[in-house]
């Protein structure tokens, strides 16, 4: 019997190369070995793509598999790049499509894309209130040699920000994952150090306003259990260290993540159909996972989709799946049928 023959992507040049490599090594224990014959594909911090150990081109990579399980996290794998590599060498994946991915990975164009969802079906996708810092308009503003003018400009436009936003606030780089380089700043001097800390992560920094609540995340599976999207149980995550749904939250085991969530019927509900809104409104396939806020007072907020979820031992997509009786080995078997029925 030919076995399908399976390249799983992990680790990659971004912030999140270590989480990559466990998600990685989760598809590759858990890939069926009567139906896959599973091979092994890293690609270090520069780029540089290897098969056992020895360096390789994707063309040459790629043309030893059949399928690709896209198992990276952040850039690279997650903001269309890979994705048009693998598109040009005909290979089916899994995982979304280039356009929907780079989307899906930058903060501001799938804050807009809610919003045109939202004025084209009032669908509830409410966001928060959020404004831009570019580096690079602040580099073409002082002709980006002089670090002392760069940081007076930047200053400037903070104290502007800081004068008209109510505080708190969440600084976050626009394209980055794993909450990564995200601050809470509640004064203008955590403001400042968070939008430079950020700078560190990419150009283009969001500053957006802090709503109280309940922090809350729902992934979506196309066409399992014979439905169109498939929503699983609500995830209620609660930090232990007093702050928010950060990198340490979500791998070093400072959250108590709770599945099915402490959620009023009518929660679960409106948060199972935002969560497959979000989805379609991004043009995802697959599979997603989308993360909310739910206010008290204000009511479900959505703060970003993340179009290739961490399998790792501590994600929360394998804990939504053991909650609904879907085994992790089964999942993988989904998701390669719907690449290779895509082809």
């Amino acid at each position: 019997m030919n076995l399908t023959r399976v390249g799983v992507l992990r680790g990659g040049p971004s912030n999140e190369h270590d989480v990559s490599l466990q998600s990685g090594a989760t598809v590759l224990r858990n890939l069926s070995p009567e139906k896959y014959h599973a091979i092994d594909i890293f690609i270090d911090r520069d780029g540089q793509w290897h098969i056992g150990g020895l360096a390789m081109s994707p063309h040459d990579v790629l043309s030893k598999v059949d399928v690709v399980f896209n198992a990276l996290h952040g850039a690279y794998g997650e903001d269309g790049k890979v994705q048009r590599i693998l598109d040009m060498h005909g290979i089916p994946y899994t995982g979304s499509d280039s356009i929907s991915s780079a989307i899906g990975m930058n903060k501001a164009l799938s804050k807009k894309a809610f919003q045109k969802a939202e004025i084209e079906g009032k669908i509830g996708l409410k966001i928060a209130q959020h404004v831009l810092i570019d580096k690079s308009e602040i580099e073409a503003e002082t002709g980006g040699d002089d670090d002392t003018a760069l940081a007076s400009v930047l200053r400037e436009k903070l104290l502007a920000i800081f004068r008209s936003f109510p505080m708190p606030v969440v600084v976050k780089p626009v394209a980055s994952g794993s909450s990564v380089g995200v601050s809470i700043a509640r004064s203008f001097e955590e403001l400042e150090a968070g939008v430079v800390a950020a700078f560190e992560f990419g150009d283009v920094v969001m500053i957006e306003e802090f709503i109280q609540g309940t922090e809350a995340t729902c992934g979506v599976i196309e066409g399992l259990r014979g439905q169109d999207l498939y929503a699983l149980p609500p995830v209620e995550i609660r930090p232990t260290h007093g702050g928010f749904f950060d990198f340490e939250a979500k791998y070093e085991g400072k959250s108590h993540e709770i599945v099915p969530g402490n959620f009023t019927h009518a929660e679960k509900v409106e948060l199972e159909r935002l969560a497959r809104a979000a989805h379609t409104a991004l043009g995802l396939r697959h599979y997603s996972r989308t993360d909310f806020i739910i206010s008290p007072r204000r009511g479900i907020y959505i703060l970003e989709t993340n179009t290739l979820p961490g399998l790792t031992e501590a994600s929360l997509v394998p804990k939504a799946l053991h909650a609904v009786g879907v085994s992790i080995r089964d999942f993988l078997d989904h998701l390669i049928t719907l690449a290779i029925a895509r082809k």
